[in-house]
């Protein structure tokens, strides 16, 4: 099939998808996560995870975070510093300890039972903030928590899995896509910080002037455009340094919501993502799936294995909520929205089988444990949060 039909197929197919969701009572995501199940390899085959789609898959999640970061009120991210800490040391501890004795307790070796602890420690929160931002929660409390702490899990993430890599040796291809080998800790830490220092100045100091002086333009795209490629700039630098592009793209959007154009960005980036960037991303996941060969004893473990990925984020990440003073409902929902593992996880996944830790069978046992745990996220917060009213966001639809 050319691009251009896929294109076509997408794009109708995820619109139809969502519409279909939400008439039956649940966000659009799910419905447009599931299309790519049913078109992809795993069912009607009509359409395959190309380079390309990908992609365009990558700039719609980096788009997506972008408009997260926009609509979030750092104030709020400040006053979130503590639980955001909790929820995240609860929802890396948890989960990788349950992992790797789920694995050890089936009969793996032990650097493969370790590495099948390090993939339940991912997190993408990209499909939570959309969930959110659909139910009208993703400016409350709980969703800024949610969003702080998937920025100190990725960090912690990123470590576990260095100190695992550097265990086993050898060279690996970089987690979340940055492209370096099993580099030690300090050196990872030193990165990690170097990068978030480096985007708060610029973000602080820069961004607004350049802005200001491009909003002069009399091209009337000129705000958007450099919006765009502010957000492509520092998913860049962010995989550069270890961590996953969609934290350098809320970051990204996070510094842009402090200027003045914060609203126009908000407008124009929407629309323009929506209409044909995340429609890839979202059946993209879907296009992960393959049944094949999965039965018996293997599909118990795969389902025991979801299980305790769900599990053990809610529990982890809702405990490190309660610690700080939430309520029940609102750590549940916390909990939940660190559920997904999404791309993250499935990068993650591929660094194993990279590495030899991973088999062709376990890795595909993986990529249905992250697409699981992602379809599994929007029903979820759909049940602890009630949608606000007016929450949907108009892009979404």
């Amino acid at each position: 099939m050319s691009f251009l039909l896929e294109s076509v197929v997408v794009i109708v197919s995820v619109l139809l998808a969502g519409q279909i969701s939400r008439r039956l009572g649940q966000p659009s995501v799910l419905g447009q996560l599931l299309v790519g199940v049913l078109l992809g390899p795993a069912l009607l085959g009509w359409l395959e995870p190309t380079p390309l789609v990908k992609e365009m898959a990558e700039i719609g999640v980096i788009l997506l975070m972008f408009m997260a970061g926009l609509e979030t009120n750092i104030n709020d991210i400040r006053k979130a510093a503590v639980p955001a800490t909790l929820v995240a040391v609860g929802g890396v501890a948890l989960p990788f300890v349950g992992g790797w004795g789920l694995a050890a307790a089936w009969g793996y070796a032990g650097a493969t039972a370790v590495f099948i602890g390090v993939l339940l420690v991912a997190t993408s929160v990209s499909i939570s903030a959309q969930t959110l931002r659909e139910l009208g929660h993703l400016k409350s409390r709980p969703g800024v928590i949610i969003l702080a702490a998937a920025v100190l899990d990725d960090v912690l993430g990123i470590l576990v899995l260095s100190v695992v890599l550097g265990m086993v040796g050898g060279e690996a291809a970089g987690a979340h896509g940055g492209g370096h080998g099993a580099e030690p800790p300090l050196i990872l830490i030193a990165k990690i910080f170097g990068f978030f220092a480096v985007a708060a100045l610029v973000g602080w100091k820069i961004l607004p002037r350049v802005v200001k002086w491009v909003s002069r333009f009399e091209a009337g795209t000129a705000v958007l455009a450099t919006g765009i490629a502010v957000a492509l700039g520092f998913a860049y630098a962010a995989e550069a340094s270890g961590l996953a592009g969609i934290i350098g793209a809320y970051l990204a959007g996070l510094m842009l919501s402090l200027t003045d154009y914060r609203g126009k960005l908000m407008h124009e980036v929407e629309h323009t993502a929506f209409a044909f960037f995340v429609p890839f991303f979202f059946v993209s996941v879907g296009l992960t799936a393959n049944f094949a060969g999965v039965g018996g004893s293997f599909l118990v473990f795969i389902l025991i294995l979801t299980v305790v990925a769900i599990v053990t984020k809610l529990v982890g990440g809702g405990l490190g909520a309660k610690l700080s003073g939430l309520d029940f409902r609102q750590s549940a929902g916390i909990g939940a929205g660190m559920v997904a593992r999404g791309e993250v996880g499935l990068i993650v996944a591929a660094i194993g089988l990279d590495r030899g830790l991973l088999g062709s069978e376990l890795y595909s046992a993986m990529v249905a444990v992250s697409l699981l745990t992602t379809l599994v996220t929007p029903p979820l917060l759909k049940a602890i949060f009630p949608k606000v009213k007016g929450g949907a966001a108009a892009g979404a639809e």
